[in-house]
């Protein structure tokens, strides 16, 4: 049974990565408008209608801020832990979601969704409980880890024998240090709840290396202290200086901001 994953928009202003199989159609956050999400499904042959859950990661704006037009219209079930949900129902511009919607997930625990098995995990990040997530079908394994400020041998094993990684390279540190961000904000992205940058990105996916390992995907780019030229680079950079890396062994691209990337199928 193949894995599929596509990003229909990642980055700093609004994320929302589909994840399926041939039986069952995931979102993972929904932080950008229904219609952009609507193209982006169906730009990929997905139809809305067939979506069986959105998975929260955690509750900044940039995650859910969609969440609740796509929930009124599609009904389906909406996938976050307990303090995730409480969290996102005060975010004052998702309107009313219907009741019983919310599916009460628990980190490091797994979950079936059809055939597919879910299993989110704890990340490093300034929210009230984040997430991230690893999918299973048969013998592929994807993983989605955004929104890390660091990592540890904890993140490792849970990402570890992925055939496709979508891994955040949020930053040039150079970039963040010169820019117009204030002193707090700039202090808050570089600490370990923040974000990683380019070069961490790097030294990551270096670490989850393995001769399975198909695609690399590069996600959540910060728009004025990244693009997507410097985060290839600095990330292809990294890897082709570890010597047990073989970059031409695997795919590496960069998660598109605004508009659907391709369809990755393993």
């Amino acid at each position: 049974m193949a894995l599929k994953i596509c990003s229909i928009a990642s980055g700093s202003s609004g994320n929302c990565i589909y994840v399926g199989t041939d039986n069952v159609n995931l979102l993972v956050d929904s932080g950008i408008s229904k219609k952009k999400v609507e193209i982006g499904l169906n730009a990929i042959g997905v139809d809305p209608h067939t979506i069986d859950g959105i998975l929260i990661t955690h509750e900044h704006s940039d995650h859910i801020k969609g969440i609740g037009v796509y929930a009124r219209k599609y009904k389906m079930p909406i996938y976050a832990t307990k303090k995730t949900w409480d969290a996102t129902l005060n975010y004052s511009s998702l309107g009313k979601i219907p009741e019983g919607l919310h599916v009460e997930i628990f980190p490091n625990e797994d979950f079936m969704i059809k055939d597919m098995t879910i299993h989110p995990f704890n990340s490093f990040h300034d929210a009230i409980d984040p997430v991230c997530y690893t999918f299973k079908s048969e013998d592929k394994k994807i993983s989605v880890a955004t929104d890390l400020g660091c990592y540890d041998e904890y993140i490792i094993d849970n990402l570890n024998g992925s055939n496709v990684l979508f891994i955040e390279a949020n930053h040039d540190v150079k970039l963040l240090e010169v820019g117009k961000y204030p002193y707090f904000l700039k202090k808050r992205i570089m600490s370990d709840v923040g974000h990683l940058s380019n070069e961490t990105s790097g030294e990551l996916i270096s670490t989850l290396y393995n001769e399975t390992l198909s695609h690399v995907i590069l996600g959540h780019l910060s728009l004025e202290n990244n693009f997507p030229e410097l985060a290839y680079e600095s990330v292809k950079t990294v890897l082709a200086n570890c010597s047990h890396v073989d970059c031409d062994k695997f795919n590496l691209s960069v998660a598109s901001r605004s508009s659907h990337s391709e369809l990755v199928v393993v």
